[in-house]
């Protein structure tokens, strides 16, 4: 049976708690404390409970509404509790219908198709430099303008790539809001041309095969911690981004076949990734293995085991080595590598491959995480050849 006003009105703790029920999961929980409006609901195969407010300051109205939103965010694969831990605040009801916590909706339905780190920056982003400032506003009252004040402050401090940036994340909020009707359009897409435009830059590195050489030499001598050497020593070797490097894992090594396989949710393609190891990479692993093989991270953070190195460590080093960022950064060894693998004939299918590029081709787009391995193999055994002989002849 329902409840009505009458009987939350009346009912008295008795020693015990008691839960009177009302309907779809919902149910007022009375103890010595107070009367609690809760949802009880299964998400991901698991029973949940959801706080909706507390009597009399919630109305059972209210609470049924709040109930009634959270139904719907379990139907459309969002997990309220999720919603509330991001939010910090109650569940939403008309007047908090607003930015962030659509955003925060967004996001828990969209976090799982984006790498790790990719999610954590779209959220560091809302909450740096949107959230602040229109995050309390009702999502379907925001204007351009509202928006428009928000890029320019981040533009103002010359973060251009940055306002950019939130101005797709804002897009997206709004394309989801538009989908679930809680707003009528994307209202981004009157600012075109309102931003400065951004500068395409290509990240630093070094591929003069002279300057080259001193740069290998610089790591191998490198006298900071043995992790970031060996770090800096086996980024030229698989040139892969930065973040896939600091997040390798020993369970993704298989020394047998001189494979380092990276999960799809790792790669910003999100698509397995197979990196062949030559015979120098497996002896720069095998050199670090009795100090991290016991933990999951091949690179851990000094601060934590159960963190992988820092996003700044390996540029920090170079910092240290005497190397400018307008000279080399730890991304630069993918120019390295394409560059000079370029230069000296290899074909640009099995460097592109290897570089884990997005393919442009669209009759191409069933990916075949192992396409022209025996290739791409040969190739990075060259290549760690190539560059031995560059610190040794130069």
């Amino acid at each position: 049976m329902a409840l009505t006003d009458t009987v939350i009105r009346n009912a008295k703790y008795q020693g015990k708690q008691i839960k009177l029920s009302d309907e779809k999961g919902m149910y007022l929980l009375v103890n010595q404390a107070g009367k609690y409006f809760r949802l009880d609901y299964r998400f991901a195969d698991k029973r949940k409970t959801l706080a909706l407010g507390v009597y009399p300051e919630t109305s059972l109205k209210e609470a049924r509404e709040k109930r009634d939103q959270a139904r719907k965010m379990i139907t459309n694969g969002i997990n309220p509790s999720e919603v509330r831990k991001l939010n910090r605040q109650s569940l939403i009801d008309d007047t908090e219908n607003n930015f962030e916590s659509i955003a925060s909706e967004w996001y828990i339905k969209y976090k799982s198709k984006w790498t790790p780190q990719h999610a954590e920056r779209k959220w560091r982003a809302l909450e740096k430099d949107v959230f602040p400032y229109i995050g309390k506003m009702p999502l379907k009252n925001i204007t351009p303008l509202d928006i428009l004040r928000v890029l320019n402050r981040i533009q103002d401090r010359g973060a251009i790539e940055t306002a950019h940036r939130a101005k797709s994340i804002c897009s997206e909020v709004f394309r989801y809001g538009v989908l679930n009707n809680r707003c009528e359009r994307d209202f981004t897409q009157d600012l075109k041309g309102a931003l400065l435009p951004t500068k395409v830059k290509n990240m630093a590195c070094i591929t003069n095969t002279n300057r080259l050489s001193g740069l290998l030499k610089a790591i191998d001598s490198y006298e900071g911690e043995f992790i970031t050497r060996c770090a800096l020593q086996l980024a030229p070797l698989v040139f892969v981004r930065p973040g896939e490097l600091r997040h390798a894992e020993w369970s993704e090594i298989d020394f047998d076949k001189k494979e380092w396989r990276i999960p799809a949710e790792k790669m910003k393609m999100r698509r397995i990734h197979i990196v062949p190891l030559s015979e120098q990479a497996i002896a720069i692993l095998k050199e670090i293995e009795p100090i991290t093989g016991r933990w999951k991270y091949v690179f851990p953070s000094v601060r934590s085991k159960d963190r992988p190195m820092s996003n700044n460590t390996m540029n920090a080093a170079l910092r240290r080595m005497g190397f400018t960022k307008e000279e080399m950064t730890s991304h630069g060894f993918r120019g390295v590598a394409s560059t000079l693998l370029h230069e000296n004939g290899f074909n640009s299918l099995y460097i592109e491959t290897q570089l884990a590029h997005s393919e442009s081709n669209k009759v191409k787009a069933a990916y075949n995480h192992a396409e022209y391995l025996k290739e791409r193999t040969e190739m990075m055994n060259w290549w760690a050849n190539f560059l031995d002989e560059v610190k040794v002849d130069k």
